[in-house]
């Protein structure tokens, strides 16, 4: 906590407010690259060993193994303000979520090498260079999206922005 408040406290006026108004994206971002960094070492370990010819569960796999990460990072540090569900419902909701954004993610490869052929290449560069598009790119941008509207939504649900429109039903029902 003291590092984050280092940070804060170098950071200009004006951007600190801006700072502190998206905090859980910054966090959720923050996240996001640690598992990315974190999935990208799976599946290139396994795509250029034991899965060469199979890119789509190569990142599957990687995408369930950063999918566990990312539970405890969110859990703990992006989302911890947030909630009001019981673990076991929350981690239901939060794997739920994230298989969806693992399909998302993993379809641009999927597309691209049964659809279009395009792992029919002699050039290991190009594999390489289309994998990481295709994976960290294409995909991790459009599960991010995804998953970041859903899991506020509905695995974190503030719980604090529901009280107070309950008070106030509470409040103007009393004579």
């Amino acid at each position: 906590m003291a590092f984050i408040e280092a940070i804060l406290d170098r950071t200009p006026g004006p951007l600190r407010g801006l700072v502190m108004q998206h905090h859980e994206l910054i966090k959720f971002a923050i996240v996001g690259a640690t598992t990315c960094v974190f999935d990208a070492a799976i599946f290139y370990g396994l795509v250029f060993t034991v899965l060469t010819d199979k890119p789509t569960v190569a990142k599957v796999f990687s995408g369930i193994c950063a999918v566990i990460l990312s539970y405890i990072l969110n859990r703990e540090w992006s989302f911890k303000n947030r909630g009001g569900r019981e673990r076991h419902h929350e981690a239901l909701l939060f794997f739920f979520i994230s298989a969806i954004g693992v399909l998302i993610g993993a379809a641009p490869i999927w597309v691209a090498n049964n659809l279009f052929a395009m792992r029919n290449t002699d050039s290991h560069v190009m594999l390489v260079t289309l994998d990481f598009v295709l994976n960290y790119v294409v995909g991790n941008l459009l599960q991010m999206v995804f998953r970041y509207w859903a899991l506020r939504r509905w695995a974190f649900p503030d719980e604090m922005g529901s009280a107070p429109a309950q008070e106030q039903i509470l409040v103007d029902e009393t004579p």
